[in-house]
């Protein structure tokens, strides 16, 4: 299982984690999606002497010389270069026995390498490094010796982070900042606690990440220097971007903005333009195009162009068309004066990115010429490919060569697509690059299915496949300077797989097992692409294992013109159901039933849209169901199914819920699953009735918990007394099995806008699941049940069920109760009350708890239409 953990993890390093404090004259950190840079001062060089007897000064100049032209050389992303005249350097100091300096420069040396993939030749630079300071015969508490010492720990840092390490980088980070601190290197001990944060993060460690950014914020307070605290406040803004918080980013941000009036006009720039990247993910697209404006007019000629090549990729997500072919055409010169280099090789791509996503939009508003531009993209993209070749950087050729493949997919030029995306996926898995690989390798499955290939198709769409399992999390640019989307660029591998799958030839059972796994690995990568770190921890256990012979598990697959259904019984094979409707017809049903469950009163359409969906999805294996006497319907949903209750699907003659129990499995596994332990139930209840953070009063919320309070044994945090810190002391002094929060909540796909109302604050999704994890190794018994009454999902979001699924899953809970939208405060005092009472008296599943509770509403004439007892569903284990 460890294992399997850590392969998800590898995703991370591909996430966009800014790492800090490796080398003094890194990249530049603050692109759209940003990738790995290494930006911060370094142990300067002179001010290690050397340890030898006497060196000439021409001897010190030479070495001095070649260390400030790999660091050139690196700036400008020119790595092969740069390691070619380090490696002289790093001669050359041994030969003189300068041995604190060779470390230093091996450490230079590694840092190049792995912007190159080589992670071997950055290892045993390393090795070289430690096998140094070992050997020096030196005072080992000289400050020089710490210095090295730090500068080489925190080299080692990010390549365990890129290796999927974590653990590893967080300890040998957490070494470096002791190290720079012995050195009295504050600035460099500031950039190793962000990497510190940022591998916290990537271990689920959130409360300890957010303490960690805070000793960061408390020590930049204290820097005097303004380029140094600019600088400081610039990463801390981009780490916050990058791990969701994206109002203190923003806050962060905005204060080194302020703080900039004094600093250089390079690092205001840096400034502005991630102040544009958090007001983007923010969605706040006026202010994002006036940051990177400002950023551009003051910035140095490439990051003028970086922040110029955000602002068109956004005019045109936008589609602010005409504004954006006056800016492609602007930009087109402004390329051509920039030197050789990465980044420039990178900007050329995103240009020719931006090119075709400008005319593949416009032709969706208009008939236009596609030619001449596609024509512009293929230009700058072969050239780009050529520079590659002339820095010898085989990852920007890789890279540069599929793109290029990718314009002759668009025109059809198949031949031509298919050889030059060969060409490119074997320098990528040359140069071990599997982020880059996996996207070629699923091109030339789309190219081979074009050509009416369709079992060579399949061959390299499961290549693509395993190659996202290899890495297996939020996968996120390639670089610095290329937006990534996950629904652009990853979840379509799994769903055109699934589709060659299930159209394939060979054995029915083989197929219907690939497909589900497939589709339950991209929800895994959902799940993980939402929360940045690995969801699904601990004793998981495969829903076809679980011993409940009277349950089915449905699975429905939504393609483009299908839906298929997977149908799981105990101790059978699988089956397979097909529907004959659009996924367009899906999403538009399923939004117009979710209006019509909403309203308060009932119409004919409402019924017919929930039967609708009930003939696509129960009708063709009713009779199966009844042969089987299932009893019980968990439902591993997909895509837009997910936002409407399975229980309020109409048969004709009914609701679901009367003929079945429901629930709601996030994927095919569970976190331990057990039954309910009857005896010994206790809840800690917490709620708020009064008006708080500009929400309403939960006039009901009182009545709730005292009846709970009167089915078991309670105990109640009720207005002043419902704190963040009340909450997690309670966890933590009583292991109480059920958690009941009645309280004002949000599920969102944006995971700053997921989270729970207490009385002194919004407790965020990481920080609630933290809090209702703290316990874990010490507590007797698992949380049962984590109940979150009078929450929803965000208004308009399509994908907010998300933000539900990943609470359920981030809480650590067995089950979760939760509801999809506001319901009258009596309506649900009353449900509420109804299940605690099942639970409390009857030997029942937590599923079957909730039909009842659910019929008794549907009962009643007050309460029978669906707004009253359909929002609440239980998500994870039903037993």
């Amino acid at each position: 299982m460890k294992n399997g953990i850590l392969r998800r993890r590898k995703w991370l390093r591909l996430l966009g984690y800014v790492l800090v404090g490796a080398i003094a004259f890194g990249g530049l950190s603050g692109a759209w999606a940003s990738g790995v840079t290494l930006s911060a001062a370094p142990v300067e060089v002179a001010d290690i002497s050397s340890d030898a007897t006497i060196l000439s000064n021409a001897t010190v100049a030479a070495i001095n010389q070649q260390i400030s032209q790999g660091r050139e050389l690196y700036r400008a992303g020119r790595f092969a270069e740069a390691i070619a005249v380090w490696s002289g350097a790093v001669d050359a100091s041994g030969d003189q026995g300068n041995t604190l300096q060779q470390v230093v420069l091996l450490s230079y040396l590694s840092l190049a390498h792995q912007q190159m993939g080589q992670l071997d030749q950055a290892t045993e630079a390393i090795e070289r490094g430690q096998q140094g300071l070992q050997n020096f015969g030196g005072s080992r508490s000289d400050l020089r010796y710490d210095a090295a010492l730090a500068q080489l720990l925190n080299t080692q840092g990010s390549l365990y982070f890129t290796q999927g390490q974590e653990e590893e980088a967080l300890t040998t980070w957490q070494q470096a900042t002791a190290a720079y601190a012995r050195a009295g290197d504050e600035t460099n001990r500031i950039n190793t606690l962000i990497n510190q944060a940022q591998a916290q993060q990537a271990l689920g460690l959130y409360l300890q990440a957010q303490r960690t950014l805070t000793d960061v914020e408390r020590s930049l307070q204290q820097q005097t220097d303004p380029d140094l605290q600019v600088a400081g406040l610039n990463s801390l803004g981009n780490v916050l971007r990058l791990i969701g918080n994206l109002d203190q980013s923003r806050d962060v941000l905005q204060r080194g903005l302020e703080r900039s009036q004094q600093a250089s006009s390079q690092n205001r720039s840096l400034i502005l333009f991630s102040l544009g990247n958090t007001a983007r993910s923010q969605e706040d697209w006026d202010a994002a195009l006036s940051f990177y404006q400002q950023g551009a007019s003051q910035a140095s000629p490439l990051l003028a162009v970086q922040a110029r090549l955000n602002q068109l990729s956004l005019l045109v997500e936008t589609k602010r068309f005409a504004a954006a072919e006056t800016l492609a055409t602007q930009l087109a010169p402004e390329l051509e004066q920039l030197p050789i280099s990465r980044s420039t090789i990178y900007a050329r791509i995103n240009y020719a990115q931006s090119l075709t996503r400008l005319t593949l939009r416009q032709q969706e508003t208009a008939s236009i010429d596609t030619t001449t531009a596609f024509t512009r993209a293929a230009q700058q993209l072969a050239l780009a490919t050529q520079q590659a070749q002339t820095l010898g950087d085989v990852r920007a050729e890789a890279y540069a060569e599929g793109h290029l493949a990718g314009v002759y997919e668009q025109t059809q030029q198949w031949a031509i697509a298919q050889r030059l995306t060969e060409q490119a996926l074997l320098l990528a898995q040359a140069n071990n690059t599997p982020d880059i690989a996996y996207q070629w390798q699923w091109q030339l499955g789309r190219i081979l299915k074009a050509q009416n290939q369709p079992e060579r198709a399949i061959i390299a769409y499961k290549a693509a496949y395993e190659t996202l399992q290899t890495l297996r999390s939020d996968l996120v640019a390639i670089d610095p300077s290329v937006q990534f989307s996950f629904r652009e660029s990853v979840e379509p591998v799994y769903r055109e797989y699934v589709n060659l799958l299930l159209q394939g030839n060979g054995d029915e059972r083989t197929k219907l097992k690939q497909a589900r796994e497939v589709i339950e690995s991209l929800q895994l990568a959902e799940l993980t692409n939402f929360f940045r770190s690995a969801c699904l921890e601990g004793q998981i256990v495969a829903l076809d294992q679980v011993d409940q012979t009277e349950a089915a598990v449905i699975y429905p697959i939504i393609l483009p013109d299908r839906l298929e259904i997977i149908l799981s019984l105990p101790k059978q094979p699988l089956q397979r159901y097909t529907s004959a409707v659009s996924q367009e017809q899906i999403e538009t049903t399923v939004e117009q039933f979710r209006q019509a469950l909403e309203r308060p009163f009932t119409t004919p359409e409402g019924r017919q849209l929930g039967q609708q969906i009930y003939q696509w999805m129960i009708r063709p294996m009713e009779s199966v169901l009844a042969q089987n006497q299932v009893k019980v319907l968990v439902f591993v949903l997909d895509g837009a199914l997910r936002n409407v209750p399975m229980a309020a699907l109409h048969t004709g003659n009914g609701y679901l819920i009367q003929n079945y129990a429901v629930a709601i499995a996030p994927g095919l596994q569970l976190l331990n699953p057990q039954p309910l332990r009857q005896q010994n139930l206790e809840v800690l209840a917490a709620g708020l009735t009064e008006e708080r953070d500009g929400f309403s009063p939960l006039d009901y919320v009182g009545l709730e918990l005292e009846q709970i309070q009167a089915k078991l044994p309670s105990r109640i945090l009720l207005n002043q007394a419902f704190t963040s810190t009340a909450l997690q002391d309670q966890i933590n002094t009583v292991p109480f099995p059920i958690v009941h929060l009645a309280t004002h909540g949000q599920f969102s796909s944006n995971l700053d806008d997921t989270f729970i109302l207490a009385w002194d604050k919004r407790i965020l999704i990481d920080e609630l699941s933290s809090l209702l994890r703290a316990s874990d190794e010490t507590r007797p018994v698992a949380i049962e049940l984590l109940v979150l009454s009078a929450c929803e999902t965000a208004a308009g979001d399509k994908r907010a069920t998300l933000g539900l699924a990943g609470i359920a899953v981030q809480a650590g809970a067995r089950s979760t109760l939760a509801s999809l939208w506001t319901i009258d405060d009596a309506s649900s005092a009353r449900l509420i009350s109804q299940f605690y009472q099942e639970l409390a008296t009857a030997n029942v599943t937590k599923a079957e708890a909730l039909r009842r509770a659910q019929l008794s509403l549907l009962q009643d004439a007050d309460y029978r239409h669906p707004v009253h007892w359909a929002s609440y569903v239980l998500i994870g284990n039903w037993l």
